[in-house]
């Protein structure tokens, strides 16, 4: 299979999306924003097909990263993301990614420290969450 990202041979990952045939490489799923989630049985999704974030929240002027405070985008995407529980907490998707391989269990939003909304959104996202 041809990676539809970087073009070369050997993707093995397949868009989980009935009709799609886009094929990628795990490590080029980040560069073509793709999403890959971890829990219950591994799907795949390419940019076309991925989930979103589902509620009408937009950030602020001048809103940054709860984690690394710099600015994010001014609109919900595959790079910037919200807490679903407060809806203030606005993150860089490799922010929380890097957050949740370090926190394991302990995750949870990094500022109304929700985990009951929060945790099942991430998971739906393709955050992964190392279980230690």
């Amino acid at each position: 299979q041809q990676c539809f990202v970087c073009r070369e041979s050997g993707a093995t990952i397949t868009c989980c999306r009935e009709g799609c045939d886009r094929s990628f490489h795990l490590p080029c799923a980040v560069e073509g924003e793709c999403v890959t989630q971890y829990y219950r049985q591994h799907s795949s999704f390419c940019r076309e097909h991925r989930p979103e974030q589902k509620g009408k929240a937009a950030p602020k002027d001048d809103t940054v990263c709860v984690i690394c405070q710099k600015p994010v985008e001014d609109r919900k995407s595959y790079h910037t993301m919200v807490c679903p529980a407060c809806k203030r907490a606005w993150f860089h998707r490799g922010c929380i990614q890097g957050r949740a391989s370090c926190a394991g269990i302990a995750f949870r939003c990094p500022l109304c420290r929700d985990r009951n909304e929060f945790l099942p959104e991430m998971f739906f996202m393709g955050i992964n969450m190392p279980l230690r």
